[in-house]
C-alpha cells in the first residue's frame, strides 16, 4: 500500500471521527480534512478547486432554495399549511406522521430531495410546536421518506440524474423501472416508522380541540409578499420540472429565482444573505474535496476491479453485489460523490459483462439512494435537514440518526434485492 493511500485513508478516518463524534462543528472537520488533503499532497490545489468546481451547481441550487425559503417563511405560509395539515389529520399526530411522509415522499419524486426538505420541514417543526410534541418523530419521518420518493424518478434524486446521464436512462425508464419498488418500500417504511415512534406520538384531546380551532388565514402575515414569492417559487418549480427538455442548469435557475425574489420584494440583500446555511455549503465543499482525495489513489476503481472477481462477472451477482455494497458505502461517502466514482466502475464493468446490464444501474440507484437513509452523512437531505433541525432548536446527532436510518436501509436493502430478483433475473 503505497504512502499517498496510507495518508488518504488516515485523513479520511480521523475527518469522519471528528464528524461522528461532534467533538468540533461538522463544517469545521471537513474543511479541516479537506485541507489537510492538499496540504499533504495528496491532490493539490487546483485538484482540489476543480472538486468544488464540478459540484457548484449543487452549493448554488441549495444557495438560491435557501434564499426563496427563507423569504417565504416570513409570509406565515408554512405556519398556515402546518395549521391545514393538522386540522385534516383530526389533531392525531400518528396520522399527521404518516401524512407528512407521504407528501414528502410523493414531494421529492416530483421535485427534488433538498427542495423538498427544505419546504416541508419548517411545516412540520411548527405543527410539533403547537402540539407540544417532541419534532423528532415527524423530522425522521420526512428525512428517510424523502430519500426513498426521491429514487422514483430522474429529477429525485442527484445519484438519479449522474446515473441517467451515464447510462442513457430517461425520466419515464425510472418511473417505470423504480417507481414500483418505491411504492413497495413506503408501504413497509410507513408500517416501521409507525411501530418506532408511535409512543412518542400522544397527544391530549384539549390540544387536539385547540388545534382544530386555530383560524389558518389569520396567520398571513404578508398576503403581498406571499403573491410574490409563490410565483417566483412555482417558475422556479417549473424550472426543475422541464429542466430536461429546456436544459437549463437546475442552479441557474434557482439562483436566478432567488435573487429576482430578492429584487421585487425589496429585501435587504445583506440580511436575506445573512439568512443562508452557510455551514452547509461549506460542509459539502470540504466532503466534496475528501471524497474527490479518496477517488485520486485509484482505492474506488480498485473496488470496482474487485466486485468483478467476487461475482465472476455473473450480472445478476454483481447487480446485487452492487445494492449492498452501495448501501454500505454511499452513507459514508455521501450518496452522490460515491455514485460519481461508482458510475464510472460500473461503465468500466459493462464492457466486459454479457447480456443486459441494465439491471447494474438500477442497483446502484437502489443502493446509493436508500442506503443515503443510513447515515446523516448519507445525502444532501440529511444534511440540510439536521442543519434545519439544529437552527430550531431540536438538533439531531450522528448516532441519533443512525439508530432509526440502520432499521430503513436494511429494510430497503432486503426489498431492494428481492425486487431485483423477481423483475429482472
Amino acid at each position: 500500500m503505497d504512502l499517498r493511500l496510507i495518508t488518504a485513508l488516515i485523513i479520511f478516518t480521523l475527518t469522519f471521527y471528528f464528524i461522528i463524534t461532534e467533538k468540533i462543528p461538522k463544517s469545521v472537520a471537513a474543511a479541516v480534512g479537506a485541507a489537510a488533503m492538499v496540504f499533504f499532497r495528496v491532490i493539490d490545489e487546483h485538484e482540489a478547486l476543480h472538486a468544488v468546481g464540478i459540484n457548484l451547481e449543487i452549493l448554488f441550487l441549495l444557495m438560491g432554495l435557501m434564499i426563496i425559503v427563507n423569504i417565504m417563511s416570513e409570509t406565515g405560509i408554512f405556519q398556515w399549511i402546518a395549521i391545514k395539515m393538522a386540522q385534516i389529520s383530526k389533531g392525531d399526530p400518528v396520522k399527521i406522521m404518516i401524512l407528512l411522509g407521504v407528501v414528502s415522499s410523493i414531494s421529492s419524486a416530483l421535485l427534488d430531495n433538498v427542495t423538498t426538505i427544505l419546504l416541508i420541514f419548517p411545516i412540520s417543526i411548527l405543527i410539533a410546536e403547537q402540539l407540544e410534541l417532541d419534532p423528532l418523530p415527524f423530522l425522521f419521518t420526512e428525512i428517510f421518506a424523502i430519500n426513498i420518493g426521491g429514487a422514483a424518478t430522474l429529477v429525485g434524486d442527484p445519484p438519479n440524474l449522474i446515473i441517467g446521464t451515464k447510462a442513457g436512462l430517461g425520466f419515464n425508464d425510472f418511473l417505470f423501472n423504480m417507481g414500483p419498488l418505491v411504492f413497495i418500500n413506503m408501504i413497509v417504511f410507513i408500517i416501521t416508522m409507525v411501530f418506532c415512534f408511535r409512543k412518542n406520538l400522544s397527544v391530549s384531546r384539549v390540544l387536539r380541540a385547540k388545534v382544530m380551532e386555530f383560524d389558518a388565514d389569520r396567520v398571513i402575515k404578508d398576503r403581498v409578499l406571499l403573491k410574490k414569492s409563490l410565483c417566483i417559487f412555482s417558475i422556479v418549480m417549473l424550472g426543475f420540472i422541464t429542466n430536461v427538455f429546456t436544459h437549463f442548469g437546475l442552479a441557474i435557475i434557482s439562483i436566478t429565482g432567488a435573487l429576482l425574489l430578492v429584487l421585487i420584494a425589496k429585501k435587504d440583500p445583506e440580511h436575506i444573505y445573512s439568512q443562508v446555511e452557510w455551514t452547509t455549503l461549506f460542509f459539502f465543499a470540504g466532503l466534496f474535496i475528501l471524497v474527490d482525495g479518496l477517488a485520486a489513489t485509484g482505492i474506488i476503481s480498485s473496488a470496482g476491479q474487485a466486485i468483478v472477481k467476487i461475482t465472476g462477472g455473473n450480472i445478476k451477482y454483481t447487480a446485487m453485489f452492487t445494492v449492498v455494497s452501495s448501501s454500505l458505502f454511499a452513507p459514508l461517502l455521501g450518496a452522490m460523490p460515491y455514485t460519481i466514482s461508482f458510475a464510472k466502475v460500473l461503465g468500466e464493468l459493462t464492457t466486459h459483462l454479457s447480456g443486459d446490464t441494465t439491471p447494474l444501474w438500477w442497483a446502484l440507484s437502489m443502493g446509493a439512494c436508500f442506503g443515503g437513509n443510513m447515515t446523516l452523512l448519507g445525502s444532501a437531505a440529511n444534511v440540510v435537514g439536521a442543519s434545519m433541525a439544529e437552527k430550531a432548536g431540536r438538533p439531531i446527532n450522528f448516532m441519533q440518526f443512525f439508530r432509526y436510518g440502520f432499521i430503513v436501509t436494511l429494510q430497503s436493502t432486503i426489498i431492494s434485492l428481492i425486487y431485483l430478483s423477481v423483475r429482472y433475473f
